[in-house]
């Protein structure tokens, strides 16, 4: 079986997706729509895509059969409703959405149309969730009880450039959203390997020094003026769970943005920079050849003319050997993988998904369980710390 899809927004993200449905097997027809409509012409022209639609309303009034939604992180949870609503599968990238209230939209949506949502968190398959998922599974770390999450990115290293491209002249408006309102990139990669969601969270917000604008109360649309902020989970389990985003820091996003600690009663295990340790009671086992990806492409790739230098390998970073390769389409043998190895996993699975039936492993639940939480410890710093619950919504259904 085959599906066509349409990619909403061609930017620096969309594009690379665009790239891989076009090359899947699973895909019968790709379009384009960008509110820029040069913008999808350049990506149908220069990706061999199947042609471009006006808007958004156009492509969902279309016969394609789903919708794959690159637009600024901040609208995604409303289109993925209209989409739902409309009749169409979803691929969205992060975050789910930005309050309690779309996110469990989306959840009644998928319920009721018994349509595929998928939710693109890289995470889940970076190399270190892979390896720890494995480890857990093997009952390595015996009961793990306290985990951290990080998403280490700085916004002088190709930030600046990133929004700047996609926002425009007002681009300091959106640069200013609040980094708990992305809470994916951290939150997916424990919750990746390490079965179970938060139930409650205490959060402070570090308030922002620079001065240049961004993330200044009177220009952001967000009312934001948090650079970094952390954030302590209760998990169901009575563990704990650490979180950190951080937009102002010394630390080498573009070498390693997400990093994570899982520790156990057996084992732990834990990131640095450049560096993956594997710990039990009796030493120490350093592996980080294991987690070491292989750039699928060359930082000067001419696909790559629109993103920042600081961000570029994030965009080109191949396979790692604890990926499962083996799973993978050979079309896709060459062809680009950003974020650690992450994209052409993503892109296999919603295909699959779509074309059995079957939900994709981050759905509509479990994105929620990935973005709940960090819609909640927004608030917490907001209220100064304050601790509060984190509603959750429930397992995903053994079948659509």
């Amino acid at each position: 079986m085959t599906f066509s899809i349409g990619v909403v927004g061609l930017g620096q993200f969309g594009s690379q997706f665009a790239h891989l449905f076009k090359l899947h097997p699973g895909v019968s027809a790709v379009y384009a729509v960008d509110e820029l409509p040069e913008r999808a012409g350049k990506a149908v022209e220069a990706l061999g895509l199947d042609g471009t639609m006006a808007d958004f309303d156009e492509l969902l009034a279309s016969d394609v059969d789903a919708v794959a939604i690159f637009t600024q992180r901040w609208t995604h949870g409303p289109l993925v409703v209209r989409a739902l609503r409309a009749g169409k599968h979803v691929y969205s990238a992060v975050p789910m959405a930005v309050t309690e209230e779309e996110i469990a939209n989306i959840i009644e949506a998928v319920r009721e149309t018994k349509l595929v949502y998928q939710m693109g968190e890289t995470s889940y398959y970076n190399p270190a969730t892979v390896y720890a998922r494995e480890q857990q599974a093997a009952g390595k770390f015996g009961r793990i009880f306290y985990t951290e999450g990080d998403y280490v990115h700085d916004m002088d290293l190709g930030f600046y450039e990133a929004y700047q491209y996609s926002g425009g002249e007002n681009w300091k408006e959106t640069a200013s959203y609040p980094p708990m309102l992305y809470p994916t990139h951290a939150i997916g990669g424990v919750l990746g390997a390490v079965p179970g969601h938060a139930v409650s969270v205490s959060c402070i917000g570090v308030k922002d020094e620079r001065g240049d604008g961004v993330f200044d109360k009177d220009v952001s649309m967000f009312n934001n003026d948090f650079s970094n902020a952390t954030a302590l989970f209760e998990m169901n389990d009575g563990g704990v769970m650490r979180t950190n985003e951080m937009r102002r820091v010394g630390y080498p996003s573009h070498i390693r943005e997400s990093r994570f600690r899982y520790f156990g009663t057996e084992a732990s295990f834990e990131q640095l920079a450049t560096t993956t340790l594997w710990q039990d009671k009796q030493g120490v086992l350093d592996v980080s050849e294991q987690l070491e990806t292989k750039p699928s492409m060359s930082l000067d790739d001419p696909s790559l003319a629109d993103v920042a230098p600081e961000l570029r390998d994030a965009f080109i970073s191949g396979l790692a050997p604890v990926h499962d390769a083996a799973r993978l389409p050979a079309e896709f043998h060459g062809a680009p993988n950003g974020h650690e190895g992450s994209h052409q996993f993503l892109v296999d699975d919603f295909v699959t998904a779509v074309n059995e039936g079957s939900l994709p492993p981050v759905n509509a639940w479990v994105a929620a369980r990935y973005t709940l939480p960090g819609v909640i410890a927004h608030e917490s710093a907001l209220r100064g710390g304050e601790r509060l619950a984190i509603r959750d919504l429930g397992d995903a259904p053994e079948a659509l």
